[in-house]
């Protein structure tokens, strides 16, 4: 006989894109097929159930300026969990949130630690800025810090050129990539340009953030090699505001800025029908707000995504990406439920009807 509460999930339970059960229950804060012997206090829960969603490309602790007060990035976690977004991948942040590891109502995070940007390359109060013979111990130390993740600014606007360039030379991104792998992290870039992509690829890079510089020549190099994209679409769409305001300093970034904002669904789909694995990742707390999953699932369908596989992109192969469980047998119970069929219409992504986070209903 179980004392125990039992959560009874009805309806729909999607475990994979086609492994459909009726019901899961959850016993002690985990997932099970088995009904509970004896269970006495029963709550039901029905509709269409996901893993808890994933954003690869969030950052927790951040905005626009800089680090943020505990307080602020607490109200960043619980807006991403509220979103249903129970697992985050924290592509760079300057601040400490390990704390939230003891929160049991707040998102997993799997850190990237700080970025590594080239001296005076990036946003200010961001990142470690650094030279190239730097950036071997940084990764290092980013790679003990972190949780499997190094993040790396791969281009930024180079003020003596006018426009996007490279930060690292090659022999240093391969020796960076080689000490972080060695390490056990994995590596990813912010890249929005052409030219850094073919370097930080053969020096054997694991995945790239936003890759609006991806072209068709990179798309097979991209596909044999497994690198995976992060396209963060919803951040896409703010290049033409960006571009705006440099229109009189640096014309020819802000042309560069329109282009890549005006091929993006291109670039997207293309690397889609190569092969080249694609997740969800919304960019949110640098200048865009939290929450945003379902708007990013939404502009990858946009795109020319099918929708089961932008679906797969924040749930079930967005976990095994990372290394984290779904909804098998004796995982942590972390779940959404929905009045509909996300398969058939991720809109309904955007009003999560109950939110299961470690066996808890979030009221």
């Amino acid at each position: 006989m179980s004392d125990q509460p039992v959560l009874h999930v009805k309806g729909r339970v999607l475990v994979g894109p086609q492994d459909v059960r009726d019901e899961l229950w959850v016993v002690g804060g985990r997932v099970s097929y088995d009904r509970p012997a004896g269970a006495r206090d029963v709550r039901t829960v029905q509709g269409w159930a996901l893993p808890g969603l994933v954003d690869a490309h969030c950052h927790v602790g951040l905005d626009a300026h800089g680090p943020v007060d505990a307080d602020t990035a607490e109200k960043q976690a619980l807006t991403d969990r509220d979103a249903g977004t129970l697992l985050i991948r924290d592509a760079g942040s300057p601040s400490d949130t390990r704390w939230t590891d003891d929160r049991a109502d707040l998102p997993k995070i799997i850190r990237a630690g700080r970025h590594i940007a080239r001296t005076r390359r990036y946003i200010r109060n961001y990142a470690w800025e650094i030279e190239p013979d730097d950036l071997v111990a940084y990764v290092a130390q980013e790679a003990r810090r972190g949780d499997g993740w190094v993040k790396l600014v791969g281009d930024w606007i180079d003020r003596g050129l006018g426009d996007l360039s490279p930060c690292w030379p090659r022999e240093a991104v391969e020796a960076a990539i080689a000490e972080a792998h060695r390490l056990g992290a994995r590596v990813t870039a912010h890249c929005f340009a052409e030219d850094s992509l073919r370097d930080l690829v053969e020096a054997g890079i694991d995945c790239v953030e936003h890759a609006t510089g991806l072209t068709e020549d990179l798309l097979p190099l991209f596909a044999e090699r497994g690198v995976a994209i992060v396209p963060t679409l919803v951040n896409t769409a703010t290049f033409p505001q960006l571009a705006a305001g440099g229109d009189a300093k640096f014309p020819r970034w802000s042309a560069h800025m329109r282009r890549l904002h005006e091929r993006r669904y291109d670039t997207v789909r293309s690397a889609y029908d190569a092969g080249i694995p694609v997740f969800v990742g919304t960019d949110a707390g640098g200048s865009l707000p939290h929450g945003l999953v379902a708007a990013e699932v939404a502009e990858l369908v946009a795109a020319g995504i099918p929708p089961i596989e932008a679906l797969a992109a924040t749930s079930w192969s967005a976990r095994a990406w990372l290394g984290r469980p779904g909804l098998e047998e004796g995982a942590p119970a972390d779940l959404v439920v929905y009045d509909g069929d996300p398969r058939a219409d991720v809109g309904v992504l955007a009003a999560p009807r109950r939110v299961v986070l470690n066996g808890e209903i979030v009221e």
